[in-house]
């Protein structure tokens, strides 16, 4: 199986949180998506494997009319071995999902959407440069239901400055209510490059402390759970058979390409490419035909290790045999006294075949995985 992922680098305004590759200046619209479809055409000896997914992210692309989401779909489908059952999943914000613009969306063959809530709270929403209000949510998921879709994640974020425990579960007793399939959370960063990194230099944004952001964050996991929502990635829920097909790809180390300004790729095996972050060199570069790729080459305990750090964020966590006939050594031997540590603090749950996180490990997910890393020469 193998994976698309097409990167929409628009959006209307720019949230105060986001440090993803974007631009306000919708004038070159047009112009990105004819150059993202010509990329798709000229990559396609990339993938060998089916294609099982496809994800519009972004940016923003709900962004995109009918005619521009159509020209990438058949672009795909033309060039690509697309399975009949593969997830297409696109992200949109509440104020693009008018009734009409949903019903085209799913009528093109979109299955799944992924739509940014963040919060119900309309101060939040407003200090965050959201343009929708909660009311705007609410309807927008009404036209996505009504429109045919069956597949719908939400997204919410966590640990905002002066946004309470009380707020906080407002928030997560509003989406469930919606009931969504799927629902991501995502605690609030403060970004160097972004409008809040700006005032948290000025001292005019304190970060929430880390000890209430994680009980926050472990709050949602039980309370989602007492809803019905599986928790089976660190920041991802979802109902049975709901969970993100992309997503798990990404995990299990399948093959993906990545079209459009700042996209990533892997081979499935020692190569990650990454395409030029800004709109002008990248349409420069594909109607000049010039270079706009970065190729990495990855060593085996990178590979190894990254395989570590994926499976570790992952309810099902580390096959432990899988990783030992991999890497020849049993990380559950060599880290031994770190491991009976973590469990005697219910961090994790390890036995002979697997090693997963708890949630209050998911917390420390990074630096348990860090622990675990092979060194070069090992």
């Amino acid at each position: 199986m193998a994976g698309i992922y097409i990167h929409i680098p628009f959006c209307r305004q720019a949230c105060h949180y986001c440090d993803f590759h974007f631009s306000t200046n919708l004038s070159k619209q047009e112009e990105i998506v004819d150059a993202i479809a010509l990329e798709i055409e000229e990559r396609k000896a990339y993938l060998k494997e089916d294609v099982q997914t496809i994800y519009f992210g972004g940016g923003t692309p709900s962004l995109l009319s009918s005619a521009q989401l159509e020209k990438l779909i058949k672009a795909v489908l033309d060039n690509y071995n697309v399975s009949e059952t593969a997830e297409i999943t696109l992200e949109a914000n509440p104020e693009d999902l008018t009734n009409g613009h949903a019903k085209s969306i799913h009528q093109l063959g979109v299955n799944r959407l992924s739509i940014g809530i963040q919060t119900f709270d309309e101060q939040k929403l407003q200090w965050m440069n959201r343009i929708h209000s909660s009311d705007e949510a609410r309807t927008a998921f009404e036209y996505a239901r009504s429109a045919g879709f069956q597949n719908i994640s939400l997204d919410l974020i966590y640990a905002i400055p002066d946004h309470n425990r009380e707020a906080w579960q407002q928030d997560l007793n509003q989406i469930t209510k919606m009931n969504p399939e799927h629902i991501s959370l995502y605690g609030l960063t403060i970004e160097d490059k972004t409008v809040f990194g700006k005032w948290e230099r000025e001292n005019k944004l304190i970060q929430v402390p880390e000890d209430e952001a994680a009980a926050q964050y472990l709050f949602a996991i039980d309370f989602l759970k007492s809803k019905g929502y599986r928790q089976y990635e660190v920041s991802n829920f979802g109902k049975d058979g709901c969970h993100s097909r992309h997503n798990h790809a990404y995990w299990a180390g399948v093959p993906y390409i990545g079209v459009g300004p700042g996209a990533h790729s892997f081979d499935g095996a020692f190569t990650r490419s990454f395409n030029v972050r800004n709109n002008a060199k990248y349409l420069k570069a594909i109607n000049e035909k010039l270079e706009y790729t970065e190729k990495e080459q990855l060593s085996e305990i990178q590979r190894i290790n990254e395989r570590i750090l994926t499976e570790l964020r992952t309810a099902n966590g580390i096959d432990l045999k899988a990783l030992a006939k991999l890497s020849g050594a049993n990380i559950a031997e060599i880290h031994s006294g770190f491991l009976k540590q973590m469990a005697d603090q219910n961090l994790i749950e390890l036995t002979n075949d697997n090693l997963r996180l708890l949630p209050q490990g998911f917390l420390v997910a990074d630096e348990v995985a860090l622990r675990l890393f092979f060194s070069e020469g090992e």
